[in-house]
């Protein structure tokens, strides 16, 4: 595994809110005994390299459960139009330099995949030019693919991103038997000025149809 580059910063903010149409009060839903915010910390704490594990919020429930997992909190505007908007704010008040990188990781992924993570902060370190990154892997579940949950990508010939959606993309129009399909995961890279760009834009028409905030990159 490649050494992360001297000289820049890596934190993990996790964004968590409480209401939710859903699941409401979802990260503090007990797993094991231990509520699922602090499930990802500890996780979040195995990623080596990094120094800060900060949970965003604007719950004091959720505030309080991250603090007895020694997690610094956040507290956060409650109108926040996605996790990436509430860690725009977090970054901001936390008076982070400009070549930070900060790694976005969900209040709701208790299996933290610490292995994936490291490999994006190496990559996302390795060309500080990204404005954004994020993780993908193959379908290997058929019943993932046509289920609107899984959030599905196609990517050019270098791997960047073309579009995201909850619906079966690419249309394999004659079928076939191999199929290629990927699967967004939800965690994602950035340095501050892109998160401040990302915070200032609006909502355009296919993040609202989709409810997916990395449309707006």
């Amino acid at each position: 595994m490649s050494r992360k580059p001297q000289g820049r910063k890596t934190v993990i903010i996790i964004p968590a809110r409480y209401e939710s149409s859903r699941f409401p009060g979802k990260p503090l839903a007990l797993i094991r005994g231990i509520p699922m915010i602090g499930q990802v910390i500890l996780r979040a704490k195995k990623v080596p390299g990094v120094s800060v594990v900060a949970v965003a919020t604007d719950d004091l429930r959720i505030a309080e459960a991250a603090t007895a997992f020694k997690a610094e909190v956040v507290m956060t505007r409650p109108d926040h139009r996605s996790g990436t908007d509430r860690i725009a704010e977090a970054a901001a008040l936390m008076g982070l330099s400009s070549d930070t990188l900060v790694i976005n990781c969900q209040g709701d992924q208790p299996l933290l995949p610490v292995e994936a993570v490291t490999e994006l902060i190496n990559a996302h370190l390795a060309h500080p030019e990204w404005p954004m990154s994020t993780l993908i892997y193959r379908i290997s579940d058929p019943a993932e693919i046509p289920d609107p949950k899984h959030v599905k990508v196609v990517l050019d010939r270098s791997g960047r991103a073309l579009y995201f959606s909850r619906s079966p993309i690419p249309c394999y129009r004659d079928g076939g038997e191999d199929l290629t399909y990927y699967k967004h995961l939800g965690i994602y890279g950035y340095f501050p000025p892109f998160l401040r760009l990302f915070s200032d834009l609006p909502t355009g028409p296919l993040e609202a149809a989709e409810k997916l905030e990395q449309l707006r990159a």
